[in-house]
């Protein structure tokens, strides 16, 4: 049974970690730069880089659920399938509103599959669930550490589409990988109908803890979107080329990477909250500084800070739901959670790009720190009333 459940977690790791490789070097730093290179206005980029994020509110939920009931493998292949075609889409875009019609497609599979793997996960181990989930995220953070010095590198040597085309073989390797993958339970529940999905959805809504920790995964999720696809302008805006942004932003994936497990196990230890505010703090304090470091060492520096308090918080946001969830209904509140998280992250870009617009990058990016600060009172005024 434990090689069993070590085999489990080494394949769904693996599976991960190509996907979100090949879905991160998508994005960053291709996206915006890409995006730009089609003429697309600041405002028409935010639109498309949450394009890929409106998925996540859309099918979180419902992927959860029904990975409850059919079993979490079937549903995760289905996102594989959509890691493995969506990158061949971006060889034929030509203007703005294509790619924004490939990115939303491309969001689908990382909505189920964050879901899904998460509550897999989730259900399989009890005594370190906080550690198994960073370190499952940490795995995934590696492809995502790896995309920006990948993207960033192949968009100064070659080209935007070289970079698609790499996207296209970590893609299909992950389909490759996830077929390897076994379910917990052989045996599904059963068909899944609407009762289904409205009783689960009631049980987990009046959970008043979920919802709390719901809005603070959101609120960091808006605050890494908005960051995600501005701080690569805002470095472009003051002269960085295109491979010192692929740093600025890999440095921040690094600090992730090994930050996530070891917070992760500090979670289990002393608790979710113990954490969790912190990460918060840390997070806002290197937004602010942002504008006040304009170069290539500054921004490398404070893209690293927000790393680690990114990955703080994430590290026991998903677990505290975990701890929460009832009747064995993992998948349903990692749909939840993901929904408002991506409801969060959806609005990140479009209101930064709005802000920058408007009121410039420093406004936009004190304004980000504030919602993490109140994110952190929220968490605090729970503790103290539950």
């Amino acid at each position: 049974m434990k090689l069993e459940k070590t085999s489990f977690f080494v394949l769904v790791a693996l599976t991960g970690g190509l996907a979100i490789l090949s879905s991160t070097m998508s994005k960053t730093p291709v996206l915006p730069l890409f995006a730009g290179s089609l003429g697309a206005s600041p405002a028409e980029i935010g639109w498309i880089v949450i394009a890929s994020t409106i998925p996540g509110i859309l099918v979180s939920f419902p992927a959860g659920a029904l990975s409850d009931y059919l079993g979490k493998r079937r549903v995760l292949l289905a996102s594989l399938v959509v890691f493995a075609t969506a990158p061949f889409l971006y060889l034929f875009v030509t203007d703005a509103w294509q790619l924004m019609a490939v990115r939303f497609y491309h969001g689908f599979a990382t909505a189920i599959f964050g879901t899904v793997a998460s509550a897999a996960i989730a259900e399989r181990y009890t005594t370190d669930r906080a550690a198994r989930l960073s370190t499952f995220s940490s795995v995934t953070v590696v492809g995502r550490s790896a995309a920006p010095f990948l993207g960033g590198f192949m968009i100064s040597m070659a080209s935007f589409g070289a970079v698609y085309i790499a996207c296209a073989i970590s893609g299909v390797l992950a389909l490759a990988a996830g077929l390897l993958i076994k379910d917990h339970d052989a045996s599904p529940r059963g068909k899944l109908e609407l009762p289904h999905f409205r009783q689960s959805l009631q049980i987990v809504l009046r959970n008043r803890g979920i919802m709390v920790v719901s809005l603070v995964e959101a609120a960091q999720y808006l605050v890494f979107g908005a960051i995600e696809a501005f701080l690569a302008l805002f470095a472009a805006s003051i002269g960085i080329p295109a491979w010192q942004i692929g740093i600025i932003l890999g440095v921040q994936l690094v600090s992730i990477v090994f930050m996530k497990p070891l917070m992760g196990k500090v979670s289990d230890r002393v608790g979710r909250k113990q954490v969790i505010i912190p990460g918060l703090i840390t997070g806002a304090v290197s937004i602010v500084l942002l504008p006040y470091l304009p170069n290539f060492v500054g921004l490398s520096i404070l893209s690293l800070v927000f790393g680690l308090g990114f990955a703080t918080v994430t590290s026991s946001t998903s677990a505290m739901v975990a701890d929460l969830t009832r009747d064995g209904r993992f998948g349903t509140s990692m749909g939840v959670l993901r929904t408002v998280m991506d409801v969060g992250q959806s609005i990140g870009p479009v209101l930064t790009g709005w802000l920058v617009g408007v009121l410039g990058y420093g406004f936009a990016f004190n304004l980000l720190a504030v919602i993490l600060m109140l994110a952190g009172l929220l968490l605090m005024l729970f503790a103290r009333t539950a």
